[in-house]
């Protein structure tokens, strides 16, 4: 296992207790997690079995003290009516790889050209059907801007919470 907890096949929950546990001791047992966040055993191991989803509150709190942003982002993807289907990610990159994704969907004449159609499209209010197609590829571009920016706040979240601005692990 390396430095960060993904949303594999093994419950993220019980990943990032685990990752965490090397710098808190709190984290080292499930009875002591579960003491340390105010729930009972029988719940924590619920949650890091997969068989129930934590409550919101305790989500955040898990992603502050186990240092996993992409927690509050798989929460928003998979359990909140409102968060389904919006574009976010909660994978972990490297800086790196997300300024890399980043700056490639920013090419300028890509970019031009989206501002040229949405202004066209928008300049008498109304999406007639021969924009229909034009507005939904610009909203997909900007969708896969939008994933790539979610990106960029947990890296930074991860690398700032650390202590360091250096890129990498």
């Amino acid at each position: 296992m390396d430095d960060r907890c993904e949303n594999t096949g093994i419950s993220i929950y019980f990943q990032c207790r685990v990752l965490a546990s090397k710098n808190n001791e709190h984290f080292r047992s499930r009875e002591s997690a579960a003491e340390y966040f105010g729930v009972s055993v029988s719940s924590m191991a619920n949650y890091e079995r997969g068989i129930t989803v934590p409550p919101l509150d305790l989500i955040m709190t898990m992603a502050d003290e186990y240092h996993a942003p992409q927690l509050k982002n798989l929460y928003c993807l998979n359990q909140c009516p409102l968060g389904k289907g919006q574009p976010i990610s909660a994978e972990v990159k490297t800086l790196e790889a997300v300024t890399v994704g980043i700056v490639a969907k920013l090419d300028g004449e890509e970019i031009e050209d989206m501002r040229r159609e949405l202004l066209h499209i928008a300049e008498d209010g109304k999406i007639s059907p021969d924009e229909e197609e034009e507005f939904i590829e610009v909203s997909q571009a900007l969708d896969k801007l939008a994933v790539s920016i979610s990106e960029l706040r947990i890296a930074k979240e991860k690398l700032l919470r650390k202590g360091g601005v250096t890129c990498g692990h």
